[in-house]
């Protein structure tokens, strides 16, 4: 099974980088190719809303990092998305690499109505935040960061098979172990 792990998070060793490590090792030591990508790390310029990637097919950008992501949106079965909670969202550099990805995710009627390219894959969605359970619930902070990659996912044909949301971060010194042992069985769930 092919496994694209995309990691919104800048924070090589943060929350949510150590959740989806959790789950890429699960699913090496399972036999499966896990590639885990940096979003922060890639070279790509933002979306320039031409709308032209609508009648080509892809981004008629210059050849950059969103351009591989898409090959590899493509090639992989399951897809796992974590980013850090930013004002009720995801990090602005994972928004900005989907908004690169929509013709290769999601097509269009000649209506207006979305046509989903991605159908067959599964997804995790992992997202942390500062803010402590329930308010990370209560204020949208958790729930309408899980809702835009949710949307995403859901408009490419992408099925949800789990997610992890991860309240209290701030003054967390090490990642809880049910959260770890939350993701080695989320990756287990992928192979089903």
């Amino acid at each position: 099974m092919k496994v694209l792990i995309l990691n919104g998070s800048p924070r090589k060793t943060g929350k949510v980088s150590q959740i989806l490590h959790a789950m890429e090792k699960v699913l090496q030591t399972d036999g499966h190719q896990a590639e885990f990508v940096e979003v922060n790390s890639l070279e790509f310029k933002c979306c320039i809303g031409c709308m032209k990637c609508r009648e080509k097919g892809d981004c008629i950008l210059p050849q950059d990092d969103a351009h591989r992501i898409g090959a590899l949106l493509k090639e992989s079965e399951v897809i796992v998305v974590g980013s850090p909670v930013y004002w009720g969202n995801i990090s602005g550099k994972l928004k900005s690499l989907f908004d690169r990805q929509v013709a290769l995710m999601m097509g269009e009627s000649k209506r207006g109505i979305p046509i989903p390219l991605l159908k067959g894959k599964k997804a995790i969605i992992v997202n942390a935040c500062t803010t402590p359970f329930p308010l990370n619930i209560l204020a949208g902070q958790s729930t309408k960061a899980y809702a835009a990659v949710k949307e995403i996912l859901f408009y490419s044909g992408v099925k949800i098979k789990g997610k992890i949301m991860l309240a209290g971060t701030k003054n967390m010194q090490a990642l809880p172990e049910k959260i770890i042992k939350r993701a080695e069985k989320l990756a287990k769930k992928l192979e089903k």
